[in-house]
């Protein structure tokens, strides 16, 4: 059975104080537990305090991004070396912030997941589709389209070190969640495309997650369907309160499927 994996995206906000009281309490929560796998993903400044606030907790660490190079006259970036060097443990690449903000193309998406893979790290890579490409039905071609540009010549071996975030678009940060249903098929669709462009072992092993407004109320919902495997928390992420109640809820759905 493939673990459950929750993680929380604080995006560009928190304080250093509040940021450390947050990894705090989900440390405190989760402690050594392996039953569901769970990261936090601070903004850069904080990555170094709330490693230090997660302690010995079984609770991994994220960046937000990376860029591909290892050094040299990038100003303003960040190299997956030095990532690894304080402690973290993953790296969210092609959010679709940065798609659409910063201009992060399947290309330099790819670029950065081998550069992560160098390093040995894991990463968690973004797909998903905007509201008016899910009205015209193209979900799926979208899919096709980020999951072939973003995994070019990435073999089967380190799939294994890739873990794959369904967010749609038009739900992300909107209050809007697809569906149980529509995550599930969304979910269906990258399962049946990893098996195609892998094999089936490959296809089973890799995690997909939901992200996109998941809350305490819908998370177990949303978690129980066969190919969900966890949740890429934006919002809800960033308060304990609303955190720990969809690690809850992973734990427990990790105990019935």
């Amino acid at each position: 059975m493939r673990r459950p994996f929750v993680a929380g995206n604080w995006k560009m906000n928190t304080t250093l104080a509040g940021g450390q009281q947050l990894a705090a309490a989900i440390a405190a929560e989760v402690g050594s537990s392996t039953t569901v796998d769970v990261a936090v993903c601070p903004p850069f400044p904080y990555l170094t305090a709330v490693k230090q606030s997660l302690g010995s907790s079984s609770v991994g660490l994220g960046a937000q991004n990376a860029y591909f190079a290892k050094s040299g006259a990038f100003t303003g970036e960040v190299a997956v070396g030095m990532l690894k060097e304080i402690g973290c443990n993953w790296v969210v690449l092609g959010h679709s912030e940065r798609r659409q903000f910063f201009g992060d193309t399947d290309e330099l998406i790819n670029k950065k997941i081998n550069a992560v893979l160098a390093e040995e790290l894991g990463v968690i890579f973004c797909v998903g589709e905007l509201l008016a490409e899910r009205q015209s039905n193209q979900t799926e071609a979208v899919l096709d389209k980020q999951l072939t540009g973003g995994l070019a010549g990435i073999d089967a071996a380190h799939m294994a070190k890739i873990v794959i975030a369904y967010e749609p678009v038009w739900a992300i940060g909107t209050g809007v969640t697809a569906s149980p249903a529509q995550a599930e098929s969304a979910h269906l669709f990258i399962r049946q495309w990893l098996a195609k462009r892998y094999n089936q072992g490959v296809a089973d092993g890799v995690r997909i997650q939901y992200g996109g407004s998941v809350k305490a109320d819908n998370a177990q919902e949303l978690l129980s369907q066969p190919n969900v495997d966890g949740a890429l928390v934006g919002g809800a992420s960033l308060t304990a309160e609303q955190f720990l109640p969809i690690i809850r809820a992973a734990v427990q759905v990790a105990g019935s499927k």
